[in-house]
């Protein structure tokens, strides 16, 4: 989950050098946190969430899959 989130985020921007993704793991639920550069952050949220929306649904469907609960935070 963690290499797809972060495909996704490195097409995005512009500067993926500043890309990075931290997986923490806490019993049943995993937490994502995605921090791009403050200048990449709207590309990375997308027009009213959308593009946030369409990476928590992604998780959302593989996390399902594995059993467990997962949240994405765009830092």
């Amino acid at each position: 989950m963690q290499e797809l989130i972060d495909y996704i985020a490195r097409s995005l921007v512009d500067d993926p050098t500043e890309v990075s993704v931290t997986v923490r793991e806490t019993g049943r639920e995993l937490r994502v946190e995605l921090r791009v550069a403050e200048e990449d952050m709207g590309r990375v949220i997308g027009r009213q969430g959308r593009v946030a929306n369409a990476m928590r649904t992604l998780m959302r469907v593989i996390s399902s899959r594995q059993g467990v609960r997962s949240s994405l935070d765009i830092i």
